[in-house]
C-alpha cells in the first residue's frame, strides 16, 4: 500500500462518509466511525444528505427539459446509483459529464465506473484551482465550453474556506451564456440544536465544514437570474407530485437553488 493511499485509509473523507449515508460501499474504518458518531448526534442528518442527493436528481431533470446537454459536476464525491451521468445520458445519450473531486479514492473508484463511458470522465483537482480543472485534457476532451454547461456545485462550498463568492466566480466567468449554476449548501439557520451539535462535532474531528446563512449563499448567485422558486430548503425545491408540503421544515438542513446565466 503506497502513502497515498494509507493516508486516505486513515483520514476520513467528506465524499466517503456522504457514501456510508447513502448506502455506498467506498468507506473506511475511519468514515465509519465518524459516521455512526454524527448519527449518534443527530439521527436525522443521513436523511438530510439523501434530501440533498434527491434535490440534484430533481435538479438535473431540470436541466434536461431546458436543453442542458453538458454538465461540470465539481465535488462530486462517490460515484453511486442514481448519479448525474446516469440521469443525464437516459434523457439524452449524447450528454457529456466531468466529474471533479479531490479525494483519489473518489475519483480513482469514478474511472472504474465510467471504463468505456466515452461522454463521461473525472478528474482530481481542488475546485479553487479552476484554470487547472479547465486546462486538463480529460475536461477538453468530454466539453465544449462554447456551449451552455450546468456546473453543479452540489454540498461542496461548506468544505472550502475561501469567500464562496469567489470560488463560484471563475466557473460563471468561464461558462457561456445559457449555463446553470446548481448550489446546495448546509445552513445553520433555523436548524434544532442537535444538527448544529453534529456540525461542530464533523468541524471539529474529520474535516473543516462552514455552515452558512441563506444570504450568504444566495449572494453566489451574483450573476446568474434565480430558477423557480428560488433559494430554498432543499426538500422544497420543485418536491415531485407526490411528496409532503409538511415537512418538518427545523430539519431540512440545506439551502438549494438553481440559477441560469443570461
Amino acid at each position: 500500500m503506497g502513502p497515498l493511499a494509507s493516508k486516505a485509509l486513515n483520514r476520513p473523507s467528506a465524499a466517503r462518509v456522504y457514501d456510508y449515508f447513502l448506502g455506498g460501499n467506498h468507506h473506511f474504518q475511519s468514515d465509519r466511525e465518524i459516521a455512526e458518531e454524527i448519527r449518534r448526534i443527530a439521527p436525522a442528518l443521513p436523511e438530510m444528505m439523501r434530501a440533498n442527493r434527491a434535490f440534484v436528481r430533481r435538479a438535473i431533470r431540470f436541466l434536461h427539459s431546458v436543453g442542458i446537454r453538458q454538465f461540470l459536476d465539481l465535488g462530486s464525491g462517490i460515484l453511486t446509483v442514481g448519479n448525474v451521468h446516469e440521469i443525464a445520458q437516459r434523457a439524452a445519450p449524447e450528454s457529456r459529464v466531468v466529474y471533479v473531486d479531490i479525494d483519489p479514492v473518489a475519483v480513482a473508484h469514478s474511472h472504474g465506473v465510467l471504463a468505456g463511458n466515452s461522454r463521461a470522465t473525472a478528474l482530481q483537482a481542488d475546485i479553487r484551482e479552476p484554470e487547472k480543472i479547465f486546462s486538463s485534457p480529460q475536461l477538453q476532451r468530454v466539453l465544449d465550453l462554447s456551449q451552455p454547461v450546468a456546473v453543479l456545485m452540489a454540498g461542496v462550498l461548506p468544505f472550502v474556506p475561501e469567500n464562496p463568492v469567489e470560488v463560484v466566480r471563475p466557473y460563471r466567468e468561464a461558462t457561456v451564456s445559457g449555463s446553470y449554476l446548481l448550489i446546495s449548501h448546509v445552513t445553520y439557520e433555523d436548524q434544532p440544536p442537535e444538527i448544529l451539535e453534529a456540525l461542530r462535532y464533523v468541524h471539529r474531528n474529520a474535516m473543516q465544514l462552514i455552515p452558512r446563512s441563506w444570504a450568504e449563499i444566495a449572494v453566489c448567485f451574483t450573476g446568474y437570474t434565480m430558477v423557480e422558486p428560488g433559494l430554498v430548503p432543499t426538500p422544497l425545491w420543485r418536491p415531485e407530485p407526490a411528496y409532503s408540503n409538511g415537512l418538518h421544515q427545523r430539519a431540512f438542513g440545506h439551502y438549494a437553488g438553481v440559477g441560469f446565466k443570461p
